[in-house]
């Protein structure tokens, strides 16, 4: 099962300002690069790069931050195109959710990951074909664990 990642996870991997969130999100993030199950979109990648290096406090040097947007790239980023645009517009209105989080959805939805890993939308809600799992609340996955 992959998992498609929003990028507050990826922001809070990198982010010790919080260390609850931090362990939890570097957790995950580890579980995907070694399962080879994350997934994201070029809205994610943009996102990071802008925050990683601006917003974080200290934010990070850019010939780090470039290295792991090249890294993420592995991720298999879903473009960010008309018919994703198109379909985030038919998903604000069905899930009534804000185009930015309703972006992030189709991007799901395009890559086919049947999780999307966020804190900004309702744990264990289904859309579609995508369940939201809140990274924070829910540790990734075992071996054993077959629901996920």
């Amino acid at each position: 099962m992959t998992y498609f990642v929003d990028t507050n996870v990826l922001l809070y991997s990198r982010d010790t300002a919080d260390p609850d969130k931090h362990e939890m999100a570097a957790s995950w993030v580890e579980h995907l690069w070694e399962t080879r199950r994350g997934r994201l979109s070029a809205q994610v990648l943009n996102e990071y790069y802008v925050n990683v290096t601006r917003k974080l406090k200290p934010g990070l040097p850019l010939e780090e931050a470039r290295a792991d947007v090249a890294d993420l790239m592995a991720w298999q980023p879903v473009p960010v195109d008309a018919s994703l645009i198109s379909a985030a517009l038919a998903i604000e209105d069905s899930a009534q959710l804000s185009f930015w989080d309703a972006l992030i959805v189709a991007a799901a939805h395009r890559s086919e990951c049947p999780y999307l890993l966020s804190e900004d939308l309702n744990d264990a809600q289904t859309i579609g074909t995508t369940t939201i799992v809140n990274p924070f609340t829910n540790p990734p996955p075992t071996d054993g664990d077959l629901k996920r």
